[in-house]
């Protein structure tokens, strides 16, 4: 785990400040699969650069999924590395190397990577390594690098940050909102964005294939240990059955978390037999990244996920013991969890 003092934070800020100044040739990825702050913040920094006056391109091992269509890029999303070596390799919101895909992560120079990451799970890879655990989103990250560059947060630069703040934070509603995400969002706001057009952009994006699937899913919906934890499983059977895509998946862990008396929920979604992605959320002080970090994943107090290679009843399984025991605890010390 990685702890960084804030002299340290200070001054890998100024680093980074000074490496987009005064340097060139920028390769800017974020994890596969990327959810609203990977791409927002990927479109963003490209954003900056753009406007900086750089060369660089933008990568991700997967495709822009369908529900951020709308987002406009200041240059295309490559899916496959550029001809072209970059001098700087900047990763975005990846708490572990791995989370680029193997293309990029197997010809990655350490020496010329800078981690721009908000996971307490990061364990500093890069030679840069701008890590701050406290910050809502590496969106809101960007956005305040970008201030420190004089360039305002308008149009598709600040309706990028914009939407990495609210999908880290759950619109403004999980625990990580602090006063310098809604600080920031106002400053976007007075630059135009209006955020009844925007969040109809963004949330009027279901299929009826989504829909189907989740009525499925959630009246499979289960509970553990007296109604504390809520387990919500999305089988590969099931998903082909409704043709649905893994992106329709999405989200789904929130509508379990908010049942009355769970206190930890916790999704699983079958990608192919013995692969299962898993979520869990929380609120308050209850710390389900410790669980996901002892299966090998990792992410955020409240938010953490994985991968277990197991058939979709032994992950339940697995998970719901590591769940008890985490609760159990807490029942027995509450100060030690």
């Amino acid at each position: 785990m990685t702890v960084t003092t804030k002299a340290r934070s200070e001054e890998n800020w100024a680093s980074v400040l000074k490496l987009f100044r005064e340097q060139d040739h920028f390769l800017v990825a974020a994890h596969n699969n990327p959810d609203g702050d990977a791409l927002g913040s990927t479109v963003a920094l490209g954003w900056i650069l753009e406007k900086l006056g750089k060369t660089y391109a933008l990568y991700n091992e997967s495709a822009v999924p369908e529900r951020f269509s709308w987002l406009r890029f200041p240059s295309p999303l490559r899916n496959a590395l550029p001809a072209w070596d970059p001098k700087w390799y900047i990763l975005l919101d990846c708490g572990d190397v791995r989370r680029v895909g193997s293309e990029l992560a197997g010809r990655l120079p350490m020496d010329r990577t800078v981690n721009i990451d908000h996971h307490i799970s990061n364990g500093g890879f890069g030679s840069i390594n701008l890590v701050e655990a406290d910050r809502s989103s590496v969106g809101e990250m960007i956005g305040y690098l970008g201030l420190d560059l004089d360039i305002p947060l308008s149009g598709p630069l600040g309706e990028a940050i914009y939407l990495a703040l609210v999908t880290d934070t759950g619109s403004f509603s999980f625990e990580n909102t602090g006063p310098r995400v809604l600080e920031l969002a106002a400053r976007i706001i007075r630059h135009g964005l209006n955020p009844g057009t925007f969040n109809a952009r963004l949330q009027n994006q279901w299929r009826m294939n989504r829909l189907k699937l989740m009525g499925d899913v959630l009246r499979r919906a289960k509970v553990y240990n007296d109604g504390r934890i809520g387990m919500i499983s999305i089988s590969e059977a099931l998903r082909r059955e409704h043709q649905a895509t893994i992106e329709d998946c999405d989200d789904f862990v929130d509508y379990i978390r908010r049942v009355k008396g769970v206190r930890i929920a916790a999704s699983l979604r079958e990608d192919e037999p013995r692969k299962v992605k898993f979520s869990l959320r929380s609120s308050g002080d209850v710390d389900v990244e410790e669980i996901a970090s002892s299966v090998g994943g990792g992410g955020h107090k409240n938010a953490s996920g994985g991968e277990l290679r197991n058939t979709l009843e032994e992950a339940e399984a697995i998970l719901v013991r590591l769940i008890d025991r985490y609760l159990a605890l807490e029942d027995k010390n509450p100060s030690s969890v």
